[in-house]
């Protein structure tokens, strides 16, 4: 079986449950018959015909409500936004419908949405195409915010968030579409919502991450345990709700723990994963919790974008300071 990116396991797992439920539709700007400007939805029109694969106007607003109006008639779509940075016309319709329908109509209708966007910086783009502003949305009760890091993830759970009967807001950092392969089995096989994945066992100290910055935090990894560090990383992967055990039981085990993510530090996921680690974690902590961040200032151009996301000396530099308490 030969290895897939990122980019290409989202490609399957939307090829495999549109061949699966004839209730699955996808929709989005230049999705059909360009598949995309990743070519993540290649081949979809082809198979699936114009009636499951749908070309909408430049028109955002239009894509998260149309996407409300399918679900609750008992289809499954899956609404591309081409950046998250494009993304903000529709959050009308994605908090104040999407996520309240359950609620609104006390259970007897449901959004099996998923809002897929590319995110992040990394790879050159102009303004409002690099924005990695997920904590938007995981303040939002009723909306899941999955984000994958790797082939295996993107196919896995992907899979689950099509068939979650809620709305979900499906985040591809796009800096590693396709920096890494893996092989994936297109077996069909969701992998669990609200989990975080342990990628590396460790001692010393709890490395968190999301996103393309998981990259450079298990390199940050490796690079320590040359010097004789322990470091465990865990992908959080699902950030609401989040799966604060996982952490909990980390941090209880290394005593000190070193938050990385590439969004702005303000009002950052950061501050909520330091928060609960305060509140629960307090008497196991041995340094305080140390978070590693972009700036909080708009994604700078491409000349100077490596400078406002953090690189692995940033995270070694803050692994060395908290094992130093």
């Amino acid at each position: 079986m030969s290895e897939v990116t990122l980019a290409e396991a989202v490609n399957m797992a939307l090829h495999h449950e549109m061949a699966r439920d004839d209730d699955v539709v996808v929709l989005g700007e230049d999705v059909g018959t360009n598949g995309g400007v990743f070519r993540t939805t290649a081949g979809l029109k082809e198979r699936f015909g114009f009636k499951r694969v749908m070309d909408t106007p430049l028109a955002e607003t239009l894509i998260a409500g149309t996407a409300v109006g399918m679900a609750v008639q008992g289809l499954r779509p899956v609404a591309e936004f081409q950046f998250m940075g494009f993304i903000y016309a529709g959050m009308e319709q994605m908090i104040s419908h999407a996520a309240r329908m359950r609620n609104r109509t006390r259970g007897r209708l449901t959004c099996p949405i998923v809002y897929r966007a590319p995110f992040g910086g990394g790879i050159h783009a102009p303004e409002h195409h690099s924005e990695s502003t997920e904590a938007l949305f995981a303040h939002i009760p009723g909306l899941r915010v999955v984000m994958p890091t790797s082939p295996r993830r993107a196919y896995g759970l992907l899979l689950a968030a099509i068939r979650d009967p809620d709305p979900v807001v499906f985040l591809e950092p796009k800096r590693i579409y396709r920096a890494v392969t893996q092989t994936v089995d297109d077996d069909g096989a969701a992998l669990p919502l609200d989990t975080c994945f342990t990628l590396r066992e460790g001692d010393d100290v709890t490395l968190i991450s999301w996103g393309a910055a998981i990259t450079e935090t298990l390199q940050a990894a490796a690079r320590l345990a040359d010097q004789g560090l322990s470091c465990e990383v865990i992908d959080v992967a699902t950030l609401s709700p989040m799966d604060r055990e996982t952490l909990l039981c980390s941090v209880a085990k290394t005593g000190r723990a070193v938050i990385v993510h590439e969004a702005c530090r303000h009002g950052g996921l950061g501050a909520e994963v330091a928060a609960s680690l305060a509140e629960a974690a307090l008497l196991d902590l041995q340094a305080p919790v140390v978070r590693v961040t972009g700036y909080d200032t708009i994604m700078p151009y491409y000349r100077n974008e490596q400078a406002y996301m953090p690189q692995v000396a940033d995270i070694v530099e803050a692994v060395e300071q908290v094992v130093a308490l």
